[in-house]
């Protein structure tokens, strides 16, 4: 299993492919393929069948997951950043490594 350095509640920005420069919340981590789900990107029209949930069917837009390579986290100034983890203590925690 690798350890990925992207975190649900996160706020990250597409760095490359389609919908660079977009900057969403990060919704889920999908751990097994390498992805996120970035609210408000990469969205997609699903066609949906009726079912209990939606009766009525039709298309319904959804994010679809994108790369984990292709996203870079942001700090809360909305600066791009890389992340490390050190020992504070006896709690491992996440850190800023600033970019340029």
């Amino acid at each position: 299993m690798t350890k990925l350095k992207i975190k649900s509640g996160d706020t990250v920005k597409v760095i490359a492919g389609d919908h660079k420069g977009s900057e969403g919340k990060v919704m889920k981590v999908l751990i097994d393929k390498n992805k996120a789900i970035v609210e408000g990107v990469n969205m997609v029209k699903k066609h949906m069948k009726p079912s209990a949930q939606s009766p009525q069917g039709g298309i319904v837009e959804k994010e679809a997951a994108i790369h984990i390579s292709n996203l870079s986290l942001l700090t809360a100034k909305g600066e791009e950043t890389r992340v490390g983890y050190r020992m504070e203590g006896d709690k491992k925690v996440r850190f800023s490594k600033k970019i340029k």
